[in-house]
């Protein structure tokens, strides 16, 4: 971004400018304000590499220049990217083929947007060590793929035959519908006898043909009045040849109070014949 000592620039003109024209000094220049410090924020960096399942990387810096033990995986950039589109501003951004923000004009570096029909991000890099890296992003029929390439001279060409065979060898399947019921369960101690309960997300996942998802669902026989609305009441695990790809919480659908009055009595019928 050639930034200068002294000027001041609002957070997000630094994030275009690292994102779109992959500015090293907006890295280290968001780093230091975030996090007060280069170093601190490099271990925020792996604690979230660490949370998203990252197991192949270790952070050293923020820019992702070469440093000795710095390092990542296809796989993990694919992790990390899904997550950062899960962010309303950063997909925004990424997405972005130019903009003037901050009194500077940016363009941005990754030729798919203007080349790959459904192309929405995410970002090209390149060292010497690492050769020609590429993330890239592409949403169709509601569906997003990412495809990641480290060290391939010929990105733009492998990543449109990536995300061409993805579209096509791949359809998406609803593992579950928010709001789905899913079983009626009895209620013991209400004037209510049965509780819904329902599938608390909706799950996708892309399925090649052929290809078939095994369910297992954790819920208890029945439940003890009061049933708070939104309660965890359970959980659906998808197994794909016996991988896990996915769960779903099953919660309570309704509110449902305790019949104290109830209780009482049936417990005095109980306990009176034994009296003495």
């Amino acid at each position: 971004m050639y930034l200068r000592e002294g000027e001041r620039l609002s957070l997000e003109t630094l994030m275009y400018g690292l994102l779109l024209a992959s500015g090293n000094d907006a890295a280290l220049a968001v780093a230091g304000h975030c996090a007060g410090s280069v170093d601190v924020f490099v271990e925020e960096m792996n604690r979230t590499a660490a949370r998203l399942g990252m197991t192949g990387t270790k952070f050293l810096n923020p820019s992702g220049l070469t440093e000795e033990g710095h390092m990542s995986t296809a796989l993990d950039m694919a992790k990390l990217a899904a997550a950062c589109m899960r962010e309303e501003r950063i997909a925004k951004i990424v997405a972005t083929r130019s903009v003037t923000v901050g009194g500077r004009t940016f363009t941005n570096h990754n030729k798919l947007l203007w080349r790959y029909d459904g192309c929405v991000g995410m970002k090209t890099g390149y060292t010497e060590r690492a050769g020609r890296t590429l993330i890239s992003c592409a949403r169709r029929d509601g569906r997003l793929l990412v495809a990641v390439t480290l060290n391939a001279p010929d990105d733009w060409n492998d990543h449109t035959k990536m995300l061409d065979y993805g579209f096509s060898a791949y359809t998406e399947a609803v593992l579950s519908q928010e709001g789905t019921v899913q079983a009626r369960q009895p209620v013991l101690g209400s004037l209510l006898s049965f509780v819904t309960v329902e599938e608390r997300d909706t799950l996708r996942y892309p399925l090649k043909e052929g290809e078939e998802v095994r369910r297992e669902v954790s819920l208890v026989r029945w439940t003890q009045a009061p049933v708070i609305r939104g309660q965890t009441a359970g959980t659906i695990t998808f197994y794909l040849n016996d991988r896990v790809i996915g769960k779903c919480p099953l919660v309570y659908g309704d509110t449902v109070q305790a019949n104290v009055v109830r209780e009482r009595n049936f417990l005095q019928r109980f306990i009176k014949p034994f009296k003495f």
